[in-house]
């Protein structure tokens, strides 16, 4: 276990104190008005957590607080992560972002492309182009998530039991199979739709290393940047230090609500999308590696280019993820100004973005209301973790983003 601690005054990082009281006010707000349990946030500048405040409780009916060690679902912050470890199999020669998934997945050997009509009786045809790895860590695959209710495809995978992304008891490996066995919402590389992509990259990871998921990144990632917390399980241990996760209800408030079977030993499902727990150290940890350019105290796991590659944008002409998203699944004005790099968002014109954004900010959110970014231009790094499943979208992240914006003077 490792505890994330405050490291130097706000002052001596160009913070603004007041600023960062505001900030905690804010969320202390939510606290007190029963809609959020507790929360976490830690600012950063040049490396040195010069704000850390922990407040409310982790799990309100049994009056436990949230603390520096409290741990989090970070569901699909752990995309980043699968990238991580996909990236380093490219430095090693093993894969290339050009590399046809069917070279390593042989069930997307012949992939098919939605054409037309309404499930189950859809029309499709072969794929005009081959599905690459780049388009995995992307999300320009044509792959999707059942959870949207926007497409024809989105229909063909409630059927097939793919609701949450994985039909229950499957493990990766037959899970990934079945999307291949689905048609592509579009044809890849067309447009941007974020989906189950991270799970089939995760399953390229394990193919290609011959190693399981949970055990690559625990071995290649997680213990050489000391993430002592991070993983797709927990033990007796840190099972008392897990955050009780929590949803929205339709009158107000929130209420506890299942999430995910990280306790009684190893997961069916790794999930690179969304499988991992983790402490705010280790979130810390995690994107401390990407501000410094894939080196943390004498451990390299990246070279600076591959890092570099990994944080701009890829989507073509420069696109936007409002301008290139599939429709109308992803035309919302928060997508203005925000590209996608290999696993991360990307602003690429503050000036569309909805709050203050420094050009080049990149970073990545989970579904439970947590999230991550790195200001490379202000040499920062903010991180918020607390255990709510909204029901729609909401101000939280935005308000964070402004609050940060107006404390950093220097």
């Amino acid at each position: 276990m490792a505890r994330l601690r405050q490291e130097t005054d706000p002052d001596e990082a160009g913070l603004d104190g007041k600023a960062l009281d505001r900030l905690d006010r804010h969320f202390a707000h939510e606290v007190d008005e029963g809609r959020l349990p507790g929360f976490l946030v830690a600012v950063a500048r040049g490396g040195r957590v010069a704000h850390l405040t922990a407040h409310g409780h982790r799990d309100v009916a049994a009056g436990l607080p949230v603390t520096a060690d409290t741990l989090w679902r970070i569901y699909s912050m752990t995309k980043p992560v699968t990238s991580v470890a996909a990236l380093m199999l490219v430095e090693e020669g093993l894969l290339s972002l050009d590399d046809p998934v069917a070279r390593h997945l042989p069930a997307f050997a012949e992939p098919r492309v939605y054409a037309g009509g309404e499930a189950p009786g859809v029309t499709t045809r072969p794929a005009d182009n081959s599905l690459l790895v780049r388009h995995l860590m992307t999300h320009t695959a044509g792959l999707t998530f059942a959870f949207y209710h926007s497409h024809p495809v989105d229909a063909l995978y409630r059927a097939a039991g793919l609701e949450s992304s994985v039909r229950p008891g499957a493990d990766l490996a037959e899970t990934v199979d079945l999307y291949a066995s689905l048609p592509l919402q579009f044809e890849p590389g067309t447009q941007w739709n974020y989906s189950v992509a991270s799970n089939v990259l995760g399953r390229v990871v394990e193919v290609v290393s011959g190693r399981p998921l949970d055990e690559f990144c625990a071995e290649r990632i997680f213990t050489p940047l000391g993430m002592a917390d991070a993983g797709f399980q927990v033990d007796d241990e840190q099972g008392r230090r897990l955050a009780e996760l929590y949803g929205e209800k339709d009158g107000g408030g929130i209420e506890p609500i299942p999430g995910l079977p990280l306790r009684g030993g190893r997961p069916t499902f790794l999930s690179g999308s969304g499988g991992m727990v983790a402490s705010a150290h280790d979130v810390h940890r995690f994107a401390e590696l990407l501000r410094r350019r894939g080196t943390l105290d004498g451990t390299r796991l990246l070279a600076p280019g591959t890092v570099d590659l990994m944080t701009r944008n890829h989507l073509p002409g420069g696109a936007d993820l409002r301008a290139f998203g599939s429709r109308p699944a992803h035309d919302e004005p928060g997508n203005d100004g925000v590209g996608f790099g290999l696993g991360v968002s990307v602003v690429t014109d503050p000036s569309r973005t909805q709050v203050p954004s420094g050009l080049g900010t990149y970073g990545w959110s989970g579904v439970a209301t947590t999230t991550f970014w790195v200001d490379p231009g202000r040499d920062l790094t903010v991180q918020f973790m607390t255990q709510v499943r909204p029901k729609s979208s909401h101000t939280l992240f935005r308000d964070l983003k402004r609050l940060v914006h107006e404390a950093v003077v220097g």
